[in-house]
């Protein structure tokens, strides 16, 4: 009894100390509301364990690894307070004050950490632990019973009236063991019955958190004999609806195992939920770096020679360029770390080769902070079933494109996928949102209820363009510079960003090339291919990749101008060619994300105007490739206009790009002259 009036003595020093009392005396002015009769207050206190050792070493090991203990205590040294401050008169015993430690965090030690990569988990000490990982699937929130009172059934009994028998939800206890009706009194034995007015109830909400290494299975990396197990996470209350689908996240809870016969389930009480951002401590190679100062006396050679050999495992340098490039921006883009700075650039490519781009994405893929191939038959979105864990409620679970959030989801040949399938991703493409119907009547509600999700992510996919065309056939001329999408419907192909037409002009050479790559990698596996000067790693263009996501950038005047011209002058040229508007509003976006990409690429924190020219002649090829070609005139490959063999190439492809700079500036001055004033208003 000492021991345990010491550590109450420590509890009530700390309170008094940390400013918890007066937050206590303010959290306790809401109750004293008339209208407001309840058997169960409760009150959440913040408790940082450094501060608790050092002021009482007892008290602080107590709160580490005998959370309930801890919390009797502070629950015995609330209502003490409450009751000599007066601050709350409808409260009568030690019973119906419900504490909630809030842990600030826990120390850095294995014991007090839950890998979600080990298996099995749960046979631990139930303390307090931290865990790192990705929401994967998540249920409505529900209610659940905080606190009920219970009365004695025999009428002479003190237990008749007033508080004695109060029971509180406690971590890993189901409602059923909260209210029920075969609870006994503990004074006479007889039958209590619930005094139902006097029911506390809050919100609850079920995540399940897998390790973010899991994913790997959904990406590109060998299988391995490891098995991810996730584990449940009960959120109650003020936590509810603070974590996303998608996300990762830094929790820390308290293990229980709930009993539900013939069953036990290890889950996790949720106590704080932080957003969770890998570190990354990275540089840049010194291939890389060598490259950068040779290149320096040109804007577009770094970037170009890193697109030029980019997947060399899979297609010889000089091969299908302008798609490596595209790919390299997306990748830049990429925020894993902050989903919501992401600018999606979502890239459709059409060839005759679908086998080869399809590995050359999937290497691609690769390299991604976090990738995601989708399965044909798989769910791209999101899937229902019925809570597990008792609540009756529907589960959502995360399809490839939420898990892929802050990264790209590939989904490959479009020519595999259904049209209801097809139609879906049109939505989410426009819209940027999907949205899941729950059926009310299934999973036991009046009516039917619709919850939408943020999509944050690229899509990648391609086609074969020679494949048999869904549309019908058009009465009208062909326009000058479409091409036939395949099986891709024109919305679809309208709601990608950037459409790449992979076309070798060597024809038989590029073959013949392809065939050579591939054959000396199986009669030669890990050997180089090609000279020193063309030979980066795979591992160089990961670090290369995770640096320059990491880059702020910020538009110079001339790039803005020469942006925001082009978007002008070409929505009035296309509007008045006779075939509509071709240029949406969503294509000022992709310009400043291409734009930004590419000095992400080059290295550069400031967008320069020569950055600005790559976007728009991506642009420009894209949008000819769906809707023909305009006033301005630019090649089928406008990006790399040549093979870049040599230096003498290098040099040619910056004078050819430096003439396209002089056309697009023409096209602006011509077509859209007073771009500059009228800007900010479009």
């Amino acid at each position: 009894m000492e021991d345990v009036f010491l550590l109450k003595e420590s509890v009530l020093s700390f309170l008094d100390r940390s400013g918890a009392l007066l937050q206590l005396a303010e959290d306790c002015k809401p109750f004293n509301d008339i209208q407001r009769n309840e058997a169960v207050y409760r009150f959440c206190i913040r408790v940082n364990p450094s501060d608790l050792i050092e002021l009482d070493p007892r008290l602080g090991d107590c709160v580490l690894n005998d959370p309930l203990k801890a919390t009797a205590l502070f629950q015995s040294v609330c209502f003490l307070s409450i009751k000599t401050l007066s601050l709350i008169e409808k409260i009568h015993t030690e019973s119906q004050v419900n504490v909630i430690l809030k842990f600030t965090h826990l120390p850095p030690f294995p014991e007090y950490t839950l890998d979600l990569c080990e298996f099995p988990c749960g046979y631990g000490t139930m303390r307090p632990v931290a865990m790192e990982g990705l929401a994967i699937a998540m249920t409505r929130v529900s209610k659940y019973t905080q606190g009920a009172r219970f009365l004695c059934s025999e009428e002479d009994c003190p237990c008749s009236t007033g508080f004695h028998h109060i029971r509180v939800h406690a971590p890993g206890a189901t409602e059923s063991a909260t209210v029920r009706s075969d609870f006994s009194c503990l004074l006479c034995s007889s039958h209590l019955k619930e005094d139902i007015k006097f029911r506390v109830l809050g919100d609850k909400q079920l995540v399940e958190l897998i390790h973010v290494k899991a994913l790997d299975v959904l990406k590109v990396h060998p299988p391995s004999a490891l098995r991810y197990q996730s584990v449940t996470l009960f959120l109650r209350d003020e936590l509810c609806n603070s974590m996303r689908i998608g996300r990762l996240y830094r929790v820390l809870g308290i293990p229980a195992h709930v009993h539900q016969w013939p069953n036990i389930t290890l889950s996790v009480e949720a106590n704080s939920i932080q957003p969770w951002k890998p570190e990354y401590t990275g540089t840049i190679s010194s291939n890389f770096q060598a490259l950068l100062t040779a290149t320096a006396s040109s804007p577009w050679r770094f970037s170009a020679i890193v697109a030029n050999t980019f997947g060399s495992p899979v297609v010889p340098p000089g091969l299908y360029s302008t798609l490596k490039l595209g790919l390299l921006l997306s990748l830049v883009q990429g925020r894993e770390d902050n989903p919501d700075s992401l600018h999606c650039l979502d890239l459709l490519a059409l060839t005759t080769d679908t086998l080869i781009l399809d590995r050359l994405m999937t290497y691609s893929l690769g390299l991604a902070g976090r990738g995601v191939r989708h399965p044909a038959t798989g769910e791209m979105f999101a899937s229902l079933s019925r809570d597990e864990h008792g609540a009756g409620t529907a589960n959502i679970h995360a399809g490839s494109a939420l898990l892929a959030t802050g990264g790209v989801c590939m989904l490959g040949d479009l020519g595999h996928h259904r049209k209801d399938k097809m139609d879906a991703l049109q939505s989410a493409l426009e819209s940027r949102t999907v949205s899941v119907i729950i059926p009310g009547k299934k999973y036991g509600e009046d009516a039917d209820q619709q919850i939408s999700f943020p999509v944050q992510c690229s899509f990648w996919a391609l086609a074969d363009s020679t494949a048999p065309s869904n549309k019908t056939t058009r009465t009208d001329s062909t326009v000058l510079g479409t091409v036939d999408m395949g099986p891709v419907p024109a919305q679809l192909a309208e709601a990608f960003g950037l459409v790449i037409l992979c076309r070798e002009a060597g024809g038989k050479q590029a073959l013949l090339a392809q065939t050579m790559h591939t054959l000396r990698q199986a009669v030669q596996p890990g050997e180089p291919l090609y000279p020193s000067c063309m030979q980066f790693t795979t591992q160089d263009y990961q670090e290369l990749l995770a640096y320059t996501q990491r880059i702020q950038t910020e538009l110079s005047p001339g790039a803005e101008m020469m942006i925001h011209g082009y978007y002008m002058a070409s929505r009035r040229v296309r509007s008045d060619s006779g075939h509509g508007a071709k240029v949406s509003v969503a294509s000022i976006k992709l310009l400043i994300s291409l734009a930004e990409a590419h000095s992400k690429l080059c290295l550069r924190s400031t967008v320069l105007e020569e950055d600005a020219v790559i976007a728009v002649l991506l642009c420009e090829n894209s949008i000819t490739l769906r809707h023909g070609a305009s006033a301005l005139v630019i090649p089928p490959d406008a990006a790399f206009p040549c093979d870049l063999c040599d230096l003498e190439a290098l040099h040619r492809r910056d004078l050819i790009l430096e003439q396209l700079q002089q056309s697009i500036l023409h096209f602006v001055y011509t077509y859209a002259p007073g771009a500059a004033s009228y800007i900010t208003e479009e």
